[in-house]
């Protein structure tokens, strides 16, 4: 396991450099990441190109024994060649095209901007092509940021009508698959069909037109993020090719993107992400106090395995929090601690590489409050010792393998698309808010988790979920109930196999395809606002949930939880059906916390795995290759019964924001609250 850092050569004075890179090799940094943003200093104006100042910043990184990240710097176009070329500029729903003065202000779709990328990336690797000091590469800059996936330009409006015309036979197929006899909206040509905009009923948009915009767009990243790759491949394939994505980021399909790197890389940034999350608490509250200096463990957990799931394998974090960050809506310093234990639960999961973002806070432009491992007068700041420290640890332990587990939580853009999109039903469902809650009690209970696409084999888990897998084609339900019966464990939760790929229902009630492996059907559902009551018993128990509830008619399964409340009182919740060697499941309710973890301890012990006792609030217990990371994210000392592991990192007690790591695996490790 190595750390990195990210530098900006181009915002120092020459003579600081040797300085800066001198006291990175100090802290054990490995990697020097360079370049994102720097397209106007490599091509000051059109076709006149300076390569040698970034050429002596990678020549110093390697002099100090230490390997250089390039990236293509296609993030921030320069004001030349806007004023040149506008058409590539970005152009929003209603219209308006972005303007210069940030960055992401281009369109995948451009066929300029396309070309005038080619270049600018043809230009730079002809430099740096063999150059022994270069390790790789990463893409752009964080596709997608600022709300940038999708555009609204005449660039799109053609190329989605081409989208189309390959994925329909011709345009009566497509009004027959969209269903658009529904208010008229049949088309008569691929050239009438429209990006989507503003409709008296936006609120309403045609489900089936925007779930295939969605796709669309998030295709046209994947196309031009292919065209960087085939680049950088061809001019030296010894480079690896990441690209750097965010937490719990939606309109863009990482397993797609993915396909074409060698790994997933992401920017994580705790206590930014824990206050976005639908499923923190309120950044205001006194209950999130504790977050505002840690994060979310669960959930920049989850991101971790997202991203390996997409390498299929380890991962990096390209840019890992270092300290404060521009306020959204605040900016706690993190705890003591912080910066590497963050490290440490990243490496946990399967990162190979940490880097930190930033080596030195900016004195100009958007980011200067923007946390730093050195503060902007170019002294050490907090991060610079703990770096070190994760970067000697890291020396400490062996090479090890990607981490993964035997339970794995399946994620579905697509899904995840037509839910938010205009089908939510009520403001508090959200995707990810209701994956996390199994992903939860999971990792409450020590179990490592994978987070994976519909189109891995799930014959590699003993235990597979599928969090509110909405739309569910006929292949896809067969390979998930021959996965339940060759002796899988499989749970479906709320709305999953309700409509088919197109977004629509079918003639039968859901789950469709999946009934007869479940053994029932869904015959009722509601979204619940806060205020009423929502009780359901589940094996001798009554428990709450929140947000949608169904009622399930059995035809064969067994009811194991009925509701409890409401009109639905009496009506089956909860259904388990054996089927073959194994057994599919359906949890109809969003669970509130004790009830998801009653659910995954009866899976789990279905599944034939081990069953920790609860873990203390905010630590857990994660397994890599045969060893185990204690993280203490709690404020409080726990102490580690290692069972007959041993502690190779820490201590048998575990200081609060502090972690160890065991020679062991997870499930004979006991926690608990030091006295």
């Amino acid at each position: 396991m190595h750390t990195g850092v990210c530098y900006f050569p181009e915002h120092w004075p020459r003579e600081r450099w040797s300085t800066d890179i001198e006291r990175m090799a100090d802290a054990g940094i490995e990697y020097v990441r360079m370049a994102e943003f720097a397209w106007n200093r490599m091509e000051p104006e059109p076709g006149t190109y300076d390569f040698e100042w970034l050429a002596e910043a990678v020549e110093l990184v390697g002099d100090h024994g230490m390997k250089a990240v390039l990236c293509t710097p296609t993030a921030t176009p320069p004001k030349w060649l806007l004023d040149e070329y506008p058409s590539v500029r970005r152009v929003e729903a209603d219209g308006t095209p972005l303007e210069f003065g940030s960055r992401r202000h281009y369109c995948y779709n451009s066929p300029i901007y396309q070309r005038e990328s080619r270049r600018i990336i043809e230009r730079m690797v002809e430099r740096f092509a063999g150059t022994d000091h270069v390790a790789g590469w990463q893409t752009d800059n964080e596709f997608g940021c600022h709300e940038t996936v999708r555009c609204y330009c005449e660039n799109c409006e053609t190329a989605f009508r081409t989208w189309l015309r390959e994925d329909y036979d011709d345009i009566e197929a497509l009004n027959d698959k969209w269903g658009n006899a529904f208010w008229s909206q049949e088309y008569n040509s691929f050239a009438e069909v429209d990006l989507p905009g503003r409709t008296p009923a936006n609120e309403q948009q045609h489900p089936s037109r925007m779930l295939d915009y969605m796709r669309f767009a998030s295709d046209s990243v994947v196309e031009y993020n292919r065209l960087h790759v085939d680049i950088l491949r061809e001019a030296d394939d010894s480079w690896f090719v990441t690209h750097n994505f965010m937490g719990d980021f939606e309109p863009l399909d990482a397993f797609d993107v993915t396909a074409d790197l060698d790994f997933a890389s992401w920017d994580s940034y705790p206590t930014l992400h824990a206050q976005q999350a639908s499923d923190t608490p309120d950044p205001a509250s006194k209950e999130a106090a504790s977050l505002q200096r840690v994060g979310d463990p669960d959930l920049t957990g989850m991101n971790h395995d997202l991203y390996r799931g997409a390498s299929d394998g380890a991962f990096w974090v390209m840019e890992n929090q270092s300290g404060d960050i521009r306020a959204y809506p605040y900016s706690a310093e993190p705890a003591d601690g912080m910066m590497r234990l963050w490290a440490h639960q990243a490496v946990a999961h399967g990162a190979d590489t940490v880097s930190y973002f930033r080596w030195r806070r900016c004195t100009f432009g958007q980011e200067q409050y923007w946390g730093a491992l050195n503060n902007y007068d170019g002294l050490p700041d907090r991060g610079v010792v703990e770096a070190a420290d994760a970067a000697a640890d890291f020396d400490e332990l062996p090479d090890l393998d990607a981490t993964s587990g035997d339970v794995a939580i399946v994620l579905d853009y697509d899904s995840m698309w037509a839910l938010h999109d205009n089908e939510r039903h009520t403001p508090d469902f959200d995707y990810w808010a209701h994956m996390r809650a199994y992903y939860r009690a999971l990792r409450s209970r020590g179990v490592t988790v994978d987070v994976v696409p519909t189109a891995t084999d799930f014959d590699e888990y003993s235990a597979v979920i599928t969090p509110s897998l909405h739309l569910v084609d006929d292949s896809l339900a067969s390979r998930l109930a021959a996965y339940a019966e060759r002796g899988g464990e499989l749970l479906l939760t709320i709305r999953t196999a309700t409509k088919n790929e197109y977004d629509r229902f079918r003639d039968e009630l859901a789950p469709g395809p999946l009934s007869a492996a479940l053994g029932a059907r869904i015959v009722q559902h509601e979204s619940l606002s806060p205020g009423l009551e929502t009780r359901v018993s589940y094996q001798g128990d009554v428990y709450n949930y929140r947000t949608w509830g169904e009622w399930i008619q059995p035809e064969g399964a067994t009811v194991v939880g009925q509701h409890e409340s409401g009109v639905g009182a009496s009506e089956p919740a909860i259904v388990r059906n054996e089927h073959g060697e194994g057994h599919v499941a359906y949890v109809g309710v969003w669970p509130e916390a004790a009830l998801t973890d009653a659910l995954m301890v009866a899976l789990l012990e279905r599944a034939d795995l081990p069953v920790n006792e609860q873990l203390p609030d905010n630590v857990r217990l994660t397994e890599r290759d045969g060893y185990t990371w204690v993280t203490n994210f709690s404020a409080e000392e726990v102490s580690v019964n290692p069972g007959t592991g041993t502690v190779v990192l820490g201590e048998e007690t575990v200081p609060g924001r502090d972690l160890a790591v065991v020679k062991g695996a997870a499930h004979e490790i006991e926690i608990s609250i030091k006295k």
